[in-house]
């Protein structure tokens, strides 16, 4: 899979269930015929599947066969969808196996561009990090799973000049880690992390997409800022230290801002900006 810069890979697991019947869903958030803009709330629940208790929930778009699914007997979540008409399909599945489906026409609209964030003149910049020599490839003893990955830098696909490509192969929701140090200043305390991601045609295992940068401080302690498209959770994440500056304790912080790897377009560039 090819990226423009730095990238940490994981796993997705897919469910193939039964196909849906007895539709006893109620979707409260969209309705039907409904015109919505991407991301849009899916707000619906299961009081019961053909008399058995709801285990589990979710929904596919049209003739899809990848399902994302919750537990429990209702939904709210943030969803997104390619522009157009589209049936959304709403399921829930009985403790017994009892499936029930109610379908939902909406017409998603094309979604407001958001202005770029532009660097402050007097900013120390660092560019072109992707060209740097010093890039390391290496398991990520934080997944569950064995993982083995190399990079290099390539001449397509580009926006203009070089773009680092990231290639790894993983088991049992594996992790890699790719890597690279420079420095300017100790002193910097605002950060605008800027790249462009490019998923290849074999991006579709990606669970979640990671991006950190590190301060090291004048007193020698390090900042982490960590953040991460999580695909487990459909939301954008980012590090939280629980612990103190001495001895921290580094934790994921779920957003309310909907992210997930498996929907964004391959062989697109996707412009990314963290502030």
């Amino acid at each position: 899979m090819n990226l423009f810069q730095k990238l940490f890979i994981g796993s997705s697991v897919l469910a193939l269930l039964a196909s849906p019947a007895f539709a006893t869903v109620t979707v409260s958030s969209p309705g039907n015929g409904a015109q919505v803009s991407s991301p849009f709330t899916l707000s619906a629940d299961a009081p019961n599947c053909s008399s058995q208790a709801i285990s589990a929930m979710g929904y596919s778009f049209d003739s899809s066969t990848s399902t994302t699914i919750v537990n429990g007997a209702s939904l709210n979540t943030s969803v997104t969808s390619p522009t157009g008409s589209h049936v959304l399909h709403v399921k829930a599945w009985g403790n017994q196996g009892a499936s029930c489906v109610t379908d939902v026409a909406i017409t998603v609209e094309q979604s407001a561009a958001v202005a770029a964030l532009s660097i402050p003149s007097g900013a120390v910049s660092v560019s072109s990090i992707q060209s740097l020599g010093n890039w390391v490839a290496t398991n990520d003893s934080a997944g569950s799973g064995g993982s083995n990955g190399w990079t290099t830098v390539v001449g397509s696909p580009s926006l203009n000049g070089n773009t680092r490509e990231y290639q790894i192969s993983f088991n049992n929701s594996g992790s890699e880690r790719f890597y690279a140090t420079f420095g300017d200043d100790n002193t910097s305390t605002n950060f605008l992390y800027d790249t462009y991601i490019y998923l290849g045609s074999n991006a579709s295992q990606i669970a979640n997409i990671e991006m950190d940068l590190n301060q090291t401080m004048q007193n020698g302690q390090t900042a982490i800022f960590g953040f991460q498209c999580d695909g487990w959770s459909s939301t954008w994440d980012y590090t939280q230290n629980n612990g103190s500056a001495t001895q921290p304790v580094d934790v994921w912080v779920h957003s309310n801002k909907y992210c997930n790897p498996r929907t964004w377009s391959i062989n697109t560039g996707h412009h990314v900006q963290i502030s």
